[in-house]
């Protein structure tokens, strides 16, 4: 049987009269499950005792139970049962309901916003005033406009989520996604398709809401089947738009708006995502009722509003009026006394055990920890190395010898298609047993430690006319052999990595009320690393075309180096609760130290 910590009293009942009575039903202990002692109506403390009551002080299992319909599914146990089960390996099943709704909204954002990348060279020349040789440095200028959009506005959208819920901000982001994609297949001029690249990337927070929905809908005995589906809907995504956008180009107004169809397209798709989710997805964030209020979300106004009234006070005196508020105050800090030595054998107990709470509020010091500080520092160089790839392959693959390689724009468009399929593929079959032997943290330091890899081989691939290796075979295809598996080592460290580093996101939160707050800086960083890849990538290889021999190698290994400082960096990644369960790893972890201990104490396991 589990007993309860015997309630010492905070103060005599001489010292606050009408005290004792209330205690006096609550002294003792009680059964597993009972419900926590009745104390007086008081905004603050009910508040608290809200959020105790379905979170006892002897649950083990560090993730809170399922607190609304839209959130983790209930199998009909309580929670300190269902916790239970999940401590000793039973999963909870996955809500398929809302997470194909996810997909579908994800699958169509990533669509949509690829199915530009075709035509928007094209698109530019087309302008007035743009010469050929200068669209490369317009389409990049474009892209950093939208990155720094994210950046500017990310944090506020995860913020924003975390008061009014996630559905609304979803709603409202992909509906003016939706707007701006219409507008945008009317544009006309250059700084027309800037404008609405900056609106696409300050009107739409989903970056940074959608994974926080996923850390709401799952535990960590099933997160890592969610999170590992997200990266593969991004790459059906770079797929799907790119075929898409390209096919419909001039299918509509061809002589007026060419561009017009894939953005028709594209503003489709998110409408129909809009009235989906709008209809079926059930919110992920707490019962309304238990969301905190403005005042507990914004301490610094509370405390401004009780100043103003404290001066009121002072200025308007009443008879009596100090007395009472005196005796207001002494009463408050009685609550407050009895608050915190009724709750503080249990807090101590469930910090232990359950260091996140759905309700509780999170001071930025709470927030900003070692383990959070360093994660959003890794992610950062992660996105950097990332973006950076990607801008550099192209530029490079197409670029004159002998810093370039000198392929056509069909070989880079093939050789990225066959290497999104694999990299599908992978995270399919293959990154699901790996993680489990791995876990998050090693799966995100290897995905680091591949990108600094990639990046320091491909300098050395050959080239379409040069002698091909032990003399054997075309050096054309051999070409395509070296670049094609750098580009599927380097894909599957991309969407491998994502999906270990928003686990770990995920599970460093100090409580699930932060939870969106967090990724909004995580995609905020993110969105930042994005921005300055593409301008020092180009910047870079620019100046090592005039550089030899192998120029190539300045780009390439600078940020290669940037990986590996950053592979570095993830050593640093230290906590408890960063690992899932579903995948078995932390089982595993735990039987083998509980082996050894065995060992080194003579003992042999029951």
């Amino acid at each position: 049987m589990v007993h309860a910590a015997t309630i010492a009293p905070a103060v005599t009942p001489a010292s606050r009269p009408g005290r004792s009575q209330v205690r006096s039903g609550s002294i003792g202990s009680f059964r597993a499950g009972s419900p926590l002692p009745t104390l007086p109506s008081n905004r603050a403390l009910s508040s608290t005792l809200r959020r105790l009551s379905s979170q006892h002080h002897y649950q083990t299992f560090p993730t809170p139970p399922p607190r609304s319909a839209g959130r983790r599914p209930d199998t009909g146990s309580t929670s300190s049962d269902s916790q239970t089960h999940d401590h000793h390996g039973a999963k909870t099943p996955l809500p398929i309901k809302q997470l194909a709704l996810l997909a579908l909204l994800s699958l169509s954002e990533q669509t949509a916003l690829n199915s530009i990348s075709p035509y928007l060279p094209e698109m530019i020349e087309s302008f007035p005033g743009v010469s050929h040789d200068q669209v490369g440095l317009y389409v990049g200028l474009l892209a950093s406009a939208f990155a720094l959009a994210q950046l500017a506005t990310n944090l506020l959208w995860g913020y924003l989520s975390d008061i009014v819920g996630r559905k609304p901000v979803m709603l409202l982001g992909t509906l003016l996604l939706c707007f701006c994609f219409a507008a945008f297949g009317f544009c006309t001029r250059y700084f027309h398709i800037v404008s609405v690249h900056v609106a696409m990337g300050l009107l739409n927070g989903n970056a940074a809401v959608v994974p926080t929905c996923l850390g709401e809908l799952t535990d960590r005995s099933n997160q890592s089947k969610a999170f590992t589906w997200l990266p593969v809907v991004y790459s059906l995504g770079s797929i799907t738009g790119p075929a898409l956008g390209g096919l419909l180009v001039g299918t509509i107004a061809k002589d007026s708006y060419p561009f017009l169809a894939p953005n028709i397209l594209g503003a489709s798709l998110l409408a129909l995502s809009v009235i989906v989710l709008a209809i079926w997805f059930e919110e992920t964030l707490e019962d309304q009722a238990d969301i905190p209020s403005w005042a507990e979300r914004l301490p610094w106004l509370s405390n401004y509003t009780k100043q103003a009234k404290d001066r009121s006070t002072r200025s308007w005196p009443f008879p009596g009026g100090r007395d009472t508020d005196n005796e207001q105050s002494e009463a408050n800090e009685g609550v407050a006394g009895e608050e915190s030595t009724l709750l503080q054998p249990q807090e101590e107990e469930h910090d232990e055990g359950d260091p996140k709470s759905p309700n509780e509020t999170t001071t930025w010091r709470e927030l900003l920890n070692r383990t959070t500080i360093v994660l959003l520092t890794t992610h950062l160089v992660f996105q950097l190395s990332n973006s950076s790839f990607n801008s550099l392959y192209p530029i490079f693959a197409s670029g004159e010898p002998p810093t370039g390689r000198d392929l056509h724009a069909d070989v880079i468009g093939v050789s990225l298609s066959v290497a999104g399929i694999f990299t599908i593929l992978f995270q399919l079959f293959l990154f699901g047993p790996l993680k489990s032997h791995l876990g998050n943290v090693r799966s995100y330091r290897v995905s680091l430690l591949g990108f600094a890899i990639t990046m320091a081989l491909m300098p050395f691939v050959g080239y379409v006319d040069s002698k091909p290796p032990f003399g054997v075979g075309d050096s054309k295809i051999w070409l395509y052999l070296e670049i094609g598996v750098i580009l599927i080592i380097k894909n599957i460290c991309a969407v491998g990595g994502l999906s270990s580093v928003m686990l770990l996101i995920t599970n460093s939160a100090p409580t699930h009320a932060s939870l969106g707050t967090l990724n909004g800086m995580a995609q905020t960083l993110s969105a930042a690393g994005r921005s300055v890849g593409p301008f020092l990538s180009g910047g870079l290889y620019t100046v090592s075309t005039h550089v030899q021999p192998k120029g190539e190698a300045l780009a390439w290994g600078l940020f290669a180096g940037v990986a590996l400082a950053g592979w570095l960096g993830s050593y640093a990644i230290q906590g408890q609760g960063l690992e899932s369960t579903d995948d078995g790893y932390e089982e595993d972890s735990q039987a083998t130290e509980t082996a050894q201990a065995d060992q080194d104490t003579g003992e042999s396991p029951v």
